[in-house]
């Protein structure tokens, strides 16, 4: 996973703005858009098929994923159908997403281990999850979070960019950022936070240009300067930008 922040290169090293702490909370509720209940967008229907879904998205979208956990999931939908297919029968179902032969081997892996030492099911234990082939940090936050209701930040490339870029929680490493989230964010919504951010990050606070004209917090955010909105084009090759906020 690349991670980037919205620095320029050679630019000198200064200390990142931070939200106050007294906004991070109306921050989070105007970023949530009354969503009091957000769902991943990867597709799965058991614990097992989300960790492999997790897996697989590594340097990969949400949507390449889940054009190729739909033929894989119909051929091998618990642990030992998936080991059945071994990598060589789970590569053919995800040569379309990058990494796919690691990751073949990952998942086939994992799934051993699954049956071997839990029984063929998902753990709800950091340790045990990280224990998995191919699952770190990331990916069994994502998995507390969604399957066991577990207060984790998965700092992907999108929470990474937002942490800095709109100061909630400024850091120069994944783990910086988490560990800012975690103690900024109001416990209540702790949980959530998570795809909130992910969400925003996707849609609205994009990474080449964040969309501030649509954001609803923009009111709490300290990245400047904000971008336009743009406004009906005038002529052949020309549009107009209006203020934002």
């Amino acid at each position: 996973m690349t991670l980037k922040t919205d620095a320029k290169p050679g630019a000198k090293a200064r200390a990142p703005k931070r939200m106050k702490l007294a906004d991070v909370g109306p921050f989070l509720a105007a970023i949530a858009g009354g969503n009091a209940d957000p769902r991943t967008e990867l597709d799965f229907e058991t614990p097992f098929m989300l960790l492999v879904a997790v897996v697989l998205s590594a340097q990969t979208t949400d949507v390449a994923v889940n054009k190729v956990t739909k033929t894989l999931f119909a051929a091998a939908p618990d642990p030992a159908a998936m080991v059945a297919l071994g990598a060589a029968g789970i590569g053919p179902h995800i040569r379309s997403i990058g990494l796919w032969q690691a990751k073949a081997k990952n998942v086939a892996a994992l799934s051993q281990l699954l049956i071997e030492r839990h029984g063929g099911e998902v753990p709800g234990d950091r340790e045990a999850l990280e224990a998995l082939p191919g699952v770190g940090r990331k990916t069994a936050n994502v998995v507390l979070n969604e399957i066991f209701g577990h207060a984790t930040m998965a700092v992907d490339t999108h929470i990474f960019r937002l942490g800095n870029r709109t100061g909630i929680a400024p850091g120069g490493t994944p783990r910086e950022v988490e560990n800012g989230l975690l103690k900024r964010v109001p416990k209540h919504m702790l949980k959530p936070a998570h795809l909130w951010l992910i969400l925003h990050g996707r849609y609205i606070c994009k990474a080449r240009t964040p969309e501030c004209w649509r954001c609803g917090a923009v009111a709490y955010c300290v990245f400047r300067p904000k971008t336009l909105a743009p406004l009906a084009t005038t002529g052949p090759n020309r549009a107009k930008k209006r203020p934002v906020g």
